[in-house]
């Protein structure tokens, strides 16, 4: 096993064998492997991992770091939610309504949509998986659409928190 300039996790055929043999119940989704390799002539399991063959991009580390800022990992159905529409869905009130959409534009003028579906995704597989997570602290809770989303706990506009206080 090695790893490449940006951290990237690349693994032999027998770096494969190695970890299905200490732990035949392993789940990998997918790995990046020095050459391409059928799993299905190595081992026989039930859930193979893609195998991606590595291939040394040249990149900067910052272009490696700007082109994977583009990837999410989460599902469809999360990246194609219409983010705006939950939030303002969750309001109950006038005033809710008024801070949730000057917040939503604020991300959307930053382009952060797709951190807020990211998060909605992360807090739903959070609750799935019975994970427990803080209240809230720092800066973030200045945010409401944070809190309607559930990443924190803290009502922004019960304490009268100004999102000035998230944004800067």
């Amino acid at each position: 096993m090695r790893t490449d300039i940006y951290g990237q996790l690349i693994l032999t055929e027998n770096d494969l064998c190695d970890l299905y043999m200490r732990d035949p119940t392993r789940t990998i989704k997918k790995a990046y492997t020095e050459t391409n390799i059928s799993l299905g002539d190595i081992l026989s399991i039930e859930s193979k991992p893609e195998l991606i063959e590595y291939i040394d991009t040249k990149l900067s580390i910052e272009d490696f770091d700007n082109n994977n800022q583009s990837n999410w990992y989460m599902p469809t159905e999360y990246k194609e939610l219409d983010i705006a529409k939950f939030v303002l869905d969750q309001c109950t009130n006038e005033a809710e309504l008024q801070r949730a959409g000057e917040e939503l534009i604020l991300f959307q003028e930053r382009n952060m949509f797709v951190l807020l579906q990211y998060l909605k995704y992360l807090v739903d597989t959070m609750r799935k998986n019975n994970i427990v997570w803080g209240v809230g602290r720092g800066s973030s809770v200045a945010s409401f659409v944070l809190f309607l989303l559930g990443v924190h706990r803290i009502n922004s506009l019960y304490y009268d928190l100004s999102i000035d206080e998230f944004i800067k």
